[in-house]
């Protein structure tokens, strides 16, 4: 007979999982735990859970209706990252990406690069509601301009990271950015309003943090690089504007809340139209004479999509930034999601993330300690379920009516959820943000994640904001209905 799992035993999964992944990429594969053997903890820890669901008279079928249900809610993630891997394919054959470095060495320095990334990507993702997106397109340029002045790749991401978490989180178009009043029980716009409150200050300190890095950076020799790199890539490719085109349809296109898939597949075909238009040249090189015409463009070009694919450069640096993986270099990453969301299904299925999350519960009696529990069921599911949605939606079910008891208006929760649940999401390996994010940019989560300030500070700044009693609106639980 099933019953409800005691604290003790929903624990075990959740050691054995820690204690083995901490042993894994600290002292045996580090950077590389991700290309298998973190994804075969993940599916153990899984295993792990069920015999102890088993042993508490929860149903295989149970878990298994669990484990299918968590997958499914990430496919169209999966294939999302999928034809991420197809666009920075095209857009790397059709001098998109080269183009965007070329001008970009132009327009930035080395000491305001690492502010000026935050602060476009911020406005690119604010503008289209999708971090993912944003860092997909803006963020893989940025990267390369960034590497081609001599800045450190993981400082680079952390910036580009930060920017798009902060536009998406605070978008009226972000998904995530609906589903936590909706959680909550607020409204859009009220959650928005009430979120700029921690969200402001902790992007100007992450902009202040950025700012002060950048003093490091600037060299004439970090600068004359960059000038070979510009001069190899106008070698190299037919450098113009006219390409300029393609993310802006795309950008446009989120903005018109096109889906993401279909926005994407549209920059995926335009990036393949613009390589024959404006690169004809280096298709012809590329294919060194074997094959011609229609026949070279379409081995490039599906090369470019689907498999790992290069352009060669004398430039070593060069060389790095003028590859692709496809969308064969996604793959690692979706095999990493799909032991993550089987983990996750398992632990939601047998009730075990309930039970960890009513037992500290029990443990806050004041406002700072309910806000500061909140957040830390956030990362918990983070890290358990491996999903930011359901790090949004379980807390937001949980806590609500603890909020309307303790007197907090249903904002305060919203916000609370956003800080923690929607911007830690990045920085766990194993969740389907930080290895998404991981695989786009080709840096280690636990590389970038340090420096992704705006990440670390939110949950932060909205605890602090719980302990000094600063924007927490009340209400008079007497006078609302009774909660569900």
């Amino acid at each position: 007979m099933e019953k409800t799992p005691s604290l003790g035993k929903a624990l075990i999964p959740i050691l054995f999982l820690v204690v083995l992944l901490a042993y894994n990429v600290i002292f045996v594969f580090g950077d590389s735990a991700l290309d298998g053997s973190n994804q075969l903890i993940l599916l153990l820890s899984a295993g792990v859970a069920a015999v102890v669901g088993i042993s508490e008279g929860i149903p295989w079928k149970k878990m298994r209706d669990g484990i299918t249900h968590s997958i499914a809610s990430t496919v169209p993630s999966l294939i999302l990252l999928l034809f991420i891997g197809a666009l920075a394919g095209t857009w790397l054959v059709s001098g998109i990406i080269p183009a965007m470095i070329y001008y970009g060495l132009d327009l930035l320095n080395p000491t305001i690069f690492l502010v000026a990334s935050c602060l476009i990507c911020a406005i690119v993702s604010l503008a289209t509601g999708s971090s993912w997106s944003t860092i997909a397109t803006v963020g893989i340029a940025l990267l390369g301009i960034g590497k081609a002045m001599g800045i450190s790749e993981a400082i680079i991401g952390g910036a580009v990271i930060s920017g798009a978490y902060f536009g998406d989180k605070i978008s009226p178009m972000s998904d995530t950015t609906n589903l936590a009043p909706a959680m909550a029980g607020t409204d859009l716009f009220t959650h928005i309003r009430y979120m700029l409150w921690t969200t402001v200050p902790t992007i100007v300190i992450t902009l202040i943090i950025f700012l002060f890095i950048g003093f490091n950076y600037g060299s004439n020799e970090e600068m004359s690089g960059a000038l070979a790199i510009q001069d190899e890539l106008a070698s190299t490719f037919y450098i113009t504007p006219w390409v300029f085109l393609v993310p802006l349809a795309v950008i446009v296109m989120i903005v018109k809340k096109v889906p993401a898939i279909p926005a994407l597949v549209a920059g995926v075909l335009l990036g393949a139209l613009f390589a024959v238009l404006f690169q004809g040249d280096l298709i012809t090189a590329l294919t060194a004479g074997s094959s011609s015409g229609f026949e070279a463009t379409y081995t490039v070009l599906m090369d470019a999509m689907t498999v790992s694919f290069s352009i060669p450069a004398e430039n070593p640096m060069l060389a790095d930034l003028l590859s692709s993986g496809g969308m064969s270099g996604m793959l690692n990453t979706v095999w990493l999601i799909l032991c993550a969301m089987a983990f996750g299904g398992v632990m939601e299925s047998t009730g075990f993330l309930a039970v960890l999350s009513h037992a500290l519960i029990k443990k806050a009696k004041s406002t700072t300690a309910l806000v500061g529990t909140t957040v830390a069921t956030c990362l918990t599911l983070n890290v358990t379920a491996s999903d930011q949605y359901l790090a949004i939606v379980v807390p937001g079910r949980m806590y609500a009516p603890v909020f309307k008891k303790r007197g907090l208006a249903p904002q305060v929760l919203s916000r609370t959820l956003e800080d923690s649940g929607t911007v830690t999401s990045v920085l766990v390996p194993w969740n389907t943000c930080g290895a998404t994010q991981a695989a786009i940019l080709g840096v280690a989560t636990l590389s970038y994640a340090p420096f992704t300030f705006f990440c670390i500070l939110s949950p932060i700044m909205t605890i602090a904001f719980a302990a000094f009693n600063i924007k927490i609106s009340r209400i008079d639980p007497e006078t609302l209905p009774e909660a569900a």
